[in-house]
């Protein structure tokens, strides 16, 4: 057994890079893969999760306590999967390191010897008795899956109802029934498919032609309340079908004025030669247009008339089956046998008669419910839609506002029917764990079959709802038949849980363990778990409740009495428990008490305690957090501080995909750290504040040159610098001034910032920077540090920059228009800003910009006026080629010294010297030369910038040293580098 004193692999080294890799390729990875089995948000990459996992499991071999057994058994092991080991503990160390980040390799959690090596070191560290993993909030799974997989027992708990099943099915089925449950779900599939061809025949009828409709593209319409006009107008998008190269269709729009009646807009299906030859839609943000007249109808109209529809999804038919008003066909696409190309056809009458062919079924399904006393669940979901439109994790639903109140409006009549009509077929299989990998397969067709999807033009597919954590409004759909053998469809959903359920990657001998539970009242008993390994929720970053409703609707329905399928702390609540669930929504209440960012961080304080509480005393827990704002952070950190825990490690991983969606206001990392963390004695001493600060800079140095070596960058680098700098915090159980004041957190977090900042600094701009300590000369003004601390903030661990424009949850598929410029979040520069004595305030409106708590940095060209003045950079450049020796200062910012009463600046001026406050805020900064450099450069006025150069070097070294530092900072594709670096080009040597 590893001795309680003894350090972890985690504690002391991690293969940051390679894990990293492997963790962002897994995210392509689909046949097999768990993550295929059912959605879930922000799911953890196995490979991080197996990776840190052996991690915490292996004790070091340098550390002079680490049991000899085990050394030789990891000598004995480590050569047929990490080459020969050296005589050295140091040289044991690095092959176990090797075999962790080789492991994390998709095509090796497989692999005969690397299980076997994985499990025999993890028994030989434990004494033969692997410990057990725990894992509060587990979600889809990643963490006790990869405990699994190693060896251990694992105990997964969450308190939703779908992350629940996903988890029995993942962990206790397939673990319980093996490959033999493929076979058995193989023949269930090709059952309820051929079953379902027949009793839906009628409504998805073929072609005259012999071409399958695989999908009618729909829009909801409202009327235009322009006087004399009163068209109805089709909400769309985009009036293209399909923008594939060499196979371009759209729709033409023609304005028919018949005498008796309103003038109406038919559709024809036709192949642009040009996209300038494809009319724009019809709305953005909720503002819809006339075709006929070109009125606008405002958002607050829309939604009403939507409302009155119930979201409008569905058409509106007269006795005579016409279609009179609602939703309405713009084309439809189809498949004929044999051929690969999609082809697009104007809707008829027959396509709208098998549409109310469906609202006639479903008629007689609600009729037969009711006549029968409405017993059981409606066939339809009738529970309540989320309410959204406020703060917190309710901005991600607009549904009530379009009036789909209940989540049956979510699907069209015809996919209500279809979907019952699968879920009743389904139920006739006589094995229940069939049942139960059934649902999850429709779990997974329910994303492609309802009004929130899309048609995706370039890859001629639909696009399944959640292509971010929220449900947008969607102004137009694709209906897809639900049973087109491709991806979305039933057959393919069922090949995808086929494929998980028979892949030999579930080589599992043990059966996990779960149970719907409250990470804040966790049912293991005290020191029960050797691990406690866990992915929390971020504040209102997922409201996962909300979200996986759309799924529990219906899988109750398919799956009556599950166990897990309900809220167990309250029998009426037909949805996913809410009162409980740790989430910041104003619009929620437990107890009485508004679940605001308060309430989710005693919630996760308490989760955080009873984690301490439930691990052994020579246990080890991590903590995976992805969350960028300091107020996050210092949340998560106190909770994890007052839970009793010593933070001893943090390791950024790149886990996420740097083009995800994600919501307005998220402060998603491309990294997700995982903190390292220990039971902290109850004997902790008292730390000293003088001796805490004294070693705080050196430990944040080595930590931030060390990652750096690793490729992590920015907020990442920033961020996983708290786990070593916490670590000096965290494991007193107090920290005094010399005079006995307590330091609480929030103060020595500000500490932390400081130094951070302070260093990056000093590794971009130079060891002058340091002199800015004590007010010495030698440091860059204000604005140059502000710019270059921004920046470097900024870059991220891929490569990229951070600072793409955000989709807002409502109406997602028009996003605004990015500003010029890089963004971040208020709490961030702030934090960095203010002890570096950086005064942002001072510099809103000249080099930043400050809206909706984000701060904007003005690039170059938007300070062209305010540099130059009225005549613009011409006149200045124009003034320096008559000067070759003058000095730029004289021609910036003529406008504010004209507003300040001073004279206006003339050819031959020196500088002015003023006392006046407003007027000595416009002399110029090294900075504001170096963006009238780039300007001029971007202008071509080749002879200014080379006078503005010989007369920078000769001023003194400033000027290309931050134009050098800039360049180094701004991402490779961006004008700024590019003009930097011509610049810089043109600079005498």
């Amino acid at each position: 057994m590893i001795p309680k004193e003894c350090k972890r692999l985690a504690e002391v080294d991690f293969p940051i890079a390679e894990v990293s890799r492997h963790a962002a390729r897994e995210k392509s990875i689909r046949h097999g893969h768990p993550s295929t089995l059912h959605l879930w948000w922000a799911r953890r990459p196995l490979a991080s999760s197996r990776a840190v996992l052996l991690a915490l499991l292996l004790p070091d071999p340098c550390d002079p306590r680490c049991p000899q057994g085990f050394k030789q058994k990891a000598r004995g092991l480590l050569p047929s999967v990490a080459g020969a080991v050296g005589p050295k503990d140091e040289d044991l160390r690095a092959k176990l390191l090797r075999f962790i980040a080789d492991f994390a390799n998709w095509d090796r959690a497989a692999n005969p010897k690397y299980l076997a090596a994985g499990r025999a070191l993890t028994q030989a560290a434990h004494g033969g008795e692997p410990p057990l993993v725990a894992d509060p909030f587990a979600g889809g799974g990643s963490i006790p899956l990869e405990a699994l997989r190693l060896g251990c027992e694992a105990f997964a708990s969450d308190l939703n109802p779908v992350a629940c099943l996903i988890l029995k099915t993942m962990l206790e089925d397939i673990p319980r029934h093996g490959p033999q449950l493929a076979e058995e779900l193989r023949k269930a599939g090709a059952a309820v498919k051929e079953a379902a061809q027949k009793e839906l025949a009628d409504l998805y009828p073929p072609d005259p032609d012999g071409a399958t409709p695989i999908a009618w593209l729909w829009a909801r319409t409202v009327h235009c309340e322009a006087p004399a006009c009163g068209a109805e107008i089709p909400l769309m998008r985009s009036l293209w079908l399909c923008k594939k190269t060499k196979r371009k269709r759209a729709l033409s729009p023609t304005v028919a004025r018949p005498e008796d009646g309103p003038p109406r807009v038919e559709f024809e299906v036709f192949e642009p030669e040009t996209d300038k030859d494809v009319p724009a839609g019809t709305v953005t943000r909720a503002k819809a247009t006339c075709f006929c007249c070109g009125a606008v109808l405002p958002p607050d109209r829309v939604r009403s008339q939507l409302a009155a529809q119930r979201g409008g999804a569905d058409a509106v038919f007269d006795a005579q089956g016409r279609r009179t008003g609602g939703a309405r066909l713009t084309a439809v696409v189809t498949l004929k046998p044999g051929e690969k190309e999609r082809r697009y056809r104007e809707p008829t009458d027959a396509d709208y008669a098998a549409v109310r062919r469906a609202y006639e079924r479903l008629a007689e399904i609600l009729d037969e419910w009711d006549r029968g006393g409405k017993q059981g669940l409606c066939p339809v979901p009738d529970e309540s839609t989320p309410a959204g439109g406020g703060s917190g994790a309710s901005r991600a639903f607009s549904l009530q506002r379009y009036g789909m109140l209940h989540w049956g409006d979510l699907f069209t009549a015809r996919q209500q029917v279809a979907i019952r009509a699968l879920n009743l077929l389904a139920q006739k299989q006589e094995y229940t764990a069939v049942r139960g990998f059934l649902a999850l397969a429709f779990g997974k067709l329910l994303r492609h079959c309802n009004v929130a999807s899309k048609w995706h033009k370039e890859s001629q597919t639909v696009a399944g709802a959640f292509g971010m954590g929220a449900l947008p409004m969607s102004w137009d759909f694709p209906e897809m038949y639900p049973l087109v053998p491709y991806a979305g469809g039933l057959g393919n959903a069922i090949d995808d849980v086929i494929g998980v359920s028979s892949t030999s990657d579930f080589d599992l001998s043990i059966v996990g363990q779960v149970q719907s539970a409250d990470a804040a009242d966790h049912p293991l008993p005290d020191q029960a778990a050797g691990v406690w390994f866990t992915d929390p929720p971020y504040y209102d970053a997922i409201p996962y409740a909300d979200l996986s409703d759309f799924f529990l609707v219906w899988l109750k329905r398919m799956l009556p009495d599950h166990p897990l399928l309900r809220d167990p702390f309250d029998p009426d609540n037909q949805l996913s428990p809410k009162v409980r669930e740790a989430v910041q929504d104003e619009t929620k209440e437990c107890n009485g008490r508004i679940k605001d960012s308060g309430f989710f961080e005693d919630t996760m304080g308490a989760a955080f305690a009873e984690g301490r509480r439930v691990l052994s005393e020579d246990g080890i827990g991590s903590v995976v957090f992805a969350h960028k704002t300091t107020a996050g952070w210092e949340a998560l950190l106190s909770g994890m501080i007052r839970g009793g825990w010593t933070i001893t490690g943090s390791w950024p991983i790149a886990t996420e995909r740097g083009a995800r969606l994600r919501a307005r206001d998220s402060a998603a990392l491309a990294t997700s750290i995982h903190l390292i963390c220990r039971p902290r004695p109850g004997d902790a001493p008292v730390g000293d504040w003088a001796a805490v600060l004294r070693e705080l800079p050196r430990r944040v140095g080595a930590w931030m040159e060390r990652l750096q070596g690793e490729g992590v960058r920015g907020a990442d680098l920033v961020f996983a610098c708290i786990g070593p700098a916490l670590e000096i915090f965290s494991r007193c159980r107090a920290v005094e001034t010399a005079e006995g004041r307590g330091v609480g957190l929030a103060e020595y977090l500000e500490k932390v910032w400081e130094v951070v900042g302070r260093t990056a600094l000093e590794n971009v701009l130079g060891t002058a920077e340091a002199k800015a300590r004590n007010g010495m000369a030698g440091a860059l003004e204000e604005d140059a540090r502000l710019t270059a601390l921004f920046l470097w903030t900024l870059q991220s661990t891929d490569g990229g920059d951070d600072a793409a424009p955000e989709d807002d949850g409502e109406d997602a598929e028009a996003p605004r228009g990015k500003q010029a410029g890089y963004s971040l979040i208020f709490d961030v520069a702030r934090r960095f800003a203010q002890p570096l004595g950086i005064h942002l305030e001072n510099w809103e409106g000249r080099i930043v910009e400050t809206s909706k708590g984000v701060v904007r940095l003005l690039n170059p060209a938007e300070r062209g006026k305010q540099l130059f003045g009225e005549d613009g950079g011409g006149a200045a450049a124009a003034w320096m080629e008559r000067e070759p020796g003058g000095n730029v200062q004289q021609v910036l910012f003529p406008d504010m010294e004209a507003a300040s009463g001073k004279r206006p600046r003339g050819r031959g001026r020196k500088p002015i010297l003023s006392g006046d406050a407003e007027f000595a805020a416009s002399e110029a900064t090294t900075l504001d030369r170096v963006h009238a450099a780039m300007l001029w450069q971007a202008s071509g006025r080749s002879e200014a910038l080379r006078n503005l150069l010989k007369a920078e070097q000769q001023r003194g070294p400033d000027f290309l040293r931050l134009a050098n530092a800039l360049s180094a900072l701004y991402p490779a594709p961006s004008e700024e580098k590019r003009l930097l670096d011509a610049m810089l080009l043109a600079a005498p040597r």
